[in-house]
């Protein structure tokens, strides 16, 4: 067998490898989502779930047996929160994988980088002292001009400092995240006590305040931001390599880079705008999705949307069953999970 033809035999077995990884994933979202709507302080047969969103969507397919504070649980409560996650799970993840790709570093995401912070900064200063000039639509404007902010400036520091390397914006991007969040807590400390309690939602973060009429703006951003993407992966492969030879196939590397910073700014805005600040998502999940897929953007861009969406499904569970009847913080949850693979890929990079 010639070595094209062993390329092209490993190509088709991969394929269905990797049709199967995606049906399996899909059931896992599906059954992941399910055990996040049946599990909690009041515990829900999963046939009784099913049975009250099926009735919510075609009435006349099922008679009703549950009581309807049972169903305000699952339909008003918990579905939209399990729903919230799995798009805030997706979006983070898939920017995190974009991110390690355009800046070549490994330990690169959005938390790390100052955009969450950014984000959270500017939620937090539409929610304390601007209010809701543009309706609904101000915390997540606000949460997207703050993590552009953010962006600029590590960008803008990059230039100053001459910091040329793929470490050295990664550091620049943890430097500029503990200024932005010091304006934060600046801002909470001067707006109305009684409202403090809401800041620190964005700070500590969680799901809990989730509805559906919310969920429109987080499934259009990352359906549009992560179509892009996926149209990009060629030029995120390239970026990998090196901007000297990602020039030399053709790639605008100054400019893209800006449009991907951008992208994943208005991407991680939108969902900490619903979430608050959910830390190493984006570090974690595109590390566990190349061991499966490889390091094809094409394809580890997609799986890291859906490892991303079942991880924090799961990680939201925790957070709710852990300590029940109250909600710990899923950024508690994400953080501790997070800094044991931070510290283990530093061990593994070492080695």
């Amino acid at each position: 067998m010639t070595v094209s033809a062993e390329t092209a035999a490993r190509v088709q077995l991969a394929r269905p490898v990797r049709v199967s990884l995606w049906v399996i994933g899909l059931a896992v979202l599906v059954l992941s989502v399910s055990a996040a709507v049946a599990l909690g302080t009041v515990s829900i047969p999963l046939r009784m779930v099913w049975g009250i969103i099926v009735h919510q969507v075609a009435p006349d397919w099922v008679v009703p047996d549950w009581s309807t504070g049972r169903a305000a649980i699952v339909w008003d409560i918990r579905l939209p929160r399990a729903l919230l996650a799995v798009l805030v799970g997706a979006g983070l993840a898939m920017v995190g994988a974009v991110l390690q790709s355009v800046t070549r570093n490994p330990l690169a995401d959005p938390h790390l980088l100052g955009i969450s912070s950014g984000s959270a900064c500017g939620a937090v200063l539409a929610l304390l002292h601007t209010g809701l000039f543009l309706g609904l639509a101000t915390v997540p404007l606000m949460a997207f001009f703050g993590a552009l902010v953010a962006t600029g400036l590590v960008l803008s520091v990059v230039r100053f400092t001459n910091a040329s390397g793929a470490d050295r914006l990664v550091l620049t991007g943890v430097a500029v995240s503990f200024i932005v969040m010091a304006l934060a807590n600046v801002l909470i400390f001067l707006g109305d006590p009684r409202a403090s309690h809401t800041a620190v939602f964005w700070m500590l973060g969680g799901l809990g305040l989730a509805q559906w009429n919310h969920l429109i703006y987080p499934l259009v951003v990352l359906v549009l931001a992560g179509g892009w993407f996926v149209l990009m992966a060629e030029r995120l492969n390239a970026m990998t390599i090196g901007d000297e030879t990602a020039a030399t196939l053709g790639v605008p590397v100054g400019r893209f880079r800006l449009e991907v910073f951008v992208m994943a700014a208005l991407v991680t805005g939108v969902m900490v705008a619903f979430s608050g600040i959910i830390g190493f998502v984006g570090l974690m999940i595109p590390h566990i999705v190349r061991l499966f897929v490889g390091g094809d953007n094409a394809r580890v861009i997609p799986m890291s949307a859906l490892f991303g969406a079942i991880f924090l499904v799961w990680a939201d569970i925790v957070a709710r069953v852990i300590v029940r009847p109250e909600d710990m913080p899923i950024g508690i949850v994400t953080g501790l999970i997070g800094g044991v693979f931070f510290i283990w890929l530093l061990r593994r990079k070492r080695a």
